[in-house]
């Protein structure tokens, strides 16, 4: 190999490595991805989606440019109460299915910089991390849905 090439192909090879090694722990399958549609006064919301990570990984921020925070959160009964709280990251076993989904853990957007209105594409960027402390970047659209609708779909699919 000539010398003049030695630095692409060294360029070539690293990125190419960088990529797998990326893809390869990260790879975290995402659907039905949606976000409930506001109403003008309403300053936060909820976003759901499901997750599937090839190997194990953490789902660890959130962020969208509709909300001045975005958080993952938490609800569970304490009692007779109903509580909900921000945690740090969710645990994502390889292979398995999380559902993050309303009553359960889900993404709360807040601060909203406008109304989102149904059938709008709301953009997120979750940020997975691996076991080995790498963190990958997956950007998604999530539609903005009224409040009946999810219910719906899911009943629909039951039968």
């Amino acid at each position: 190999m000539s010398t003049s090439l030695r630095p692409l192909a060294l360029a070539l090879a690293t990125t190419l490595g960088l990529l797998a090694s990326a893809s390869s722990w990260a790879q975290v399958d995402i659907s039905q991805a949606w976000v409930r549609a506001t109403v003008a006064p309403q300053k936060a919301t909820g976003a759901f989606v499901q997750l599937k990570a090839k190997s194990d990984s953490r789902l660890i921020e959130v962020r969208s440019s509709v909300a001045g925070v975005a958080e993952i959160h938490e609800m569970k009964m304490e009692g007779s109460t109903m509580k909900m709280r921000a945690v740090d990251g969710l645990d994502l076993p390889a292979g398995q299915l999380v559902e993050l989904k309303p009553g359960s853990f889900h993404i709360m957007l807040m601060d909203l910089k406008k109304p989102l209105a149904a059938g709008e594409a709301v953009d997120l960027t979750l940020v997975f991390e691996g076991r080995d402390k790498k963190r990958v970047e997956q950007e998604i659209k999530a539609e903005a849905r009224p409040m009946g609708k999810p219910a719906a779909a899911e009943h629909a699919h039951k039968h």
